[in-house]
């Protein structure tokens, strides 16, 4: 195992696995976000309760 090191430079190996593992933790993140199920910003089934609620009477747009 120690020979594999001979090959490459420590120190750039060790900071480009942590960058990509970073990206690829951002990357997880972002897809968890755009779906209902695991979206804890906006809670479970956020869109689904935006399109229910009822129209505003009079015809007013809210802002």
């Amino acid at each position: 195992m120690w020979r594999i090191w001979l090959l490459f430079d420590p120190r750039r190996a060790l900071v480009a696995m942590a960058t990509f593992l970073f990206a690829l933790a951002l990357l997880i993140h972002f897809i968890l976000l755009s779906t209902n199920t695991f979206n804890w910003l906006d809670g479970p089934n956020a869109a689904q309760t935006q399109m229910q609620q009822a129209p505003l009477p009079g015809g007013a747009t809210s802002p």
